[in-house]
């Protein structure tokens, strides 16, 4: 196949071929279910679901796992917090997932296991590890990775052990061989929830972060796989100590392609609490529709960082918005399958191939769009919202669209309305309120009954 894509192991874009033909088997790191899902948590889920729908449309037949971290330490704190259990606290966690997810038009994986279900797994590639020596049991109780006895580790990285050593700034705990030993199986504290305890060989405990992953991809998709995936921050420790987890256990090849997503940046910083430039998905959509905060994501390649700000969406809707006008003003033939050797599809799929070059393929969108302004051609309008699905966007009927102010989608309409339901169920009249003006500024009017709240999408008035 044409398909080339940027391998972060080799540092080079190199030609993809499946280990089986036509099947490819493809992890993502997914979210660790403590808090709503951010900003950068929509850039990685929308390029690794673009990753999924282009494998698709190519022919081939796509296993994608997204994996669910539903117990690590900032849950267990989170859950005690708020005075809930940890499964209360994950399973409201990842229904607002979804929902943010269903709003931005990202697919369903194939698999979505949630770590909790793979404890025996993780037991089993520990169990591994320390037999091969690779993993020792520390005076607190904790199992460590043994880093300095795998003789890969690093590659990922690019660093050798010894200078990963050298920039270690976070002192040696009194039971870790290395620094650069990490957990594999913690120790149970006393005061901890009982649900965030297993039993195993090293005494009550739960899994390490990394550990969870190799066990699930594993599981799911086998010892060795085509391609993982997850943000730039993901690539060190978290995906280099899977590597020397999965192939310290196994003695094969783990992964033949990692990909990595680039950061968001507000005014060219890294999105992050700690500098207060961190947005919600939830929040986001407040404002925009999940077609629009999509379309703004497509517009840069996805290694590449992307600079958020309300004028780029303002940018984004407004471009979105032409792509829509043009589809408005004529009916598309009936759908059709789209011929790649030749024309716009031939354009796309080379910008497509040349690894995931959304933004080549959104110059191609337009190109057709113009030229259905000029031909008011059926099959040119067929072609373009075709080509559109293949980017998840241009599938809602365009006058519709158009017609509502902000674009917003049934999904993002009905996010709001449960907000504003919940905010009227906490008593917050002033929040629900708001809610129900802006959806109206937004041409949405809500009709609450004794059955629930119904909308109407009565467009902008002037």
């Amino acid at each position: 196949m044409s398909l080339r894509i940027y391998n972060s192991l080799t540092r080079a874009v190199e030609p993809f071929a499946p280990i089986e033909a036509g099947h490819v088997r493809m992890y993502v790191c997914g979210i660790t279910v403590y808090d709503l899902c951010h900003m950068g948590h929509a850039r990685m889920n929308v390029a690794f679901d673009v990753v999924y729908r282009w494998l698709q449309a190519s022919g081939l037949r796509v296993t994608y796992v997204r994996n669910i971290t539903d117990i690590e330490d900032k849950i267990i704190k989170r859950a005690v917090e708020r005075g809930i259990t940890i499964r209360e606290l994950t399973d409201e966690m990842i229904a607002a997932m979804h929902r943010d997810f269903a709003a931005l038009g990202v697919s369903a994986p194939t698999h979505e296991p949630r770590a909790t279900d793979y404890v025996p797994q993780m037991l089993d590639i520990i169990g591994q590890l320390q037999a091969k020596g690779l993993a020792y049991q520390a005076q607190g109780g904790d199992v460590n990775y043994s880093v300095r006895k795998f003789a890969g580790y690093g590659k990922l990285s690019g660093k050798s052990v010894d200078q990963l050593r050298a920039g270690e700034r976070v002192a040696v705990q009194s039971d870790k061989e290395d620094p650069l030993d990490f957990v594999l199986w913690k120790h149970a504290k006393a005061d901890e929830p009982a649900e965030a305890k297993w039993a195993s060989p090293w005494g009550e405990g739960r899994p390490g972060w990394h550990i969870e992953c190799s066990a699930m991809s594993c599981a799911l998709l086998g010892e060795h796989f085509d391609i993982h995936g997850g943000g730039m921050d993901l690539q060190f420790p978290h995906h280099e100590n899977e590597i020397a987890q999965s192939e310290g256990a196994t003695g094969r090849p783990f992964v033949n392609t990692w990909m990595h997503n680039g950061f968001v940046n507000v005014d060219d910083e890294k999105m992050s609490k700690s500098l207060g430039n961190f947005f919600t998905i939830a929040d986001v959509l407040k404002k925009y529709d999940g077609e629009t905060l999509r379309f703004f994501m497509l517009r840069t390649q996805y290694r590449s960082p992307i600079n958020y700000s309300d004028a780029t969406l303002d940018d984004a809707r407004t471009a979105l918005r032409r792509l829509y006008t043009a589809l408005d003003a004529v009916a598309p033939a009936e759908a059709l399958a789209i011929d790649w050797s030749n024309g716009p599809a031939a354009a796309f799929k080379a910008a497509m191939d040349d690894d995931f070059n959304t933004p080549g393929a959104l110059a191609v969108l337009f190109d057709l769009a113009s030229e259905l302004n000029r031909s008011r051609s059926p099959v040119d309008a067929a072609l373009l919202k075709s080509l559109g699905a293949v980017l998840g966007v241009l599938q809602q009927v365009p006058r519709h669209y158009l017609q509502s102010g902000s674009g917003m989608d049934d999904v993002s309409i009905q996010a709001q309305i449960d907000a504003r339901a919940a905010a009227k169920a906490a008593r917050n009249f002033a929040e629900a309120d708001r809610i129900r003006a802006e959806l109206l500024a937004a041409g949405i009017e809500l009709k609450d009954s004794a059955a629930g709240t119904t909308w109407v999408n009565i467009g902008v008035r002037a």
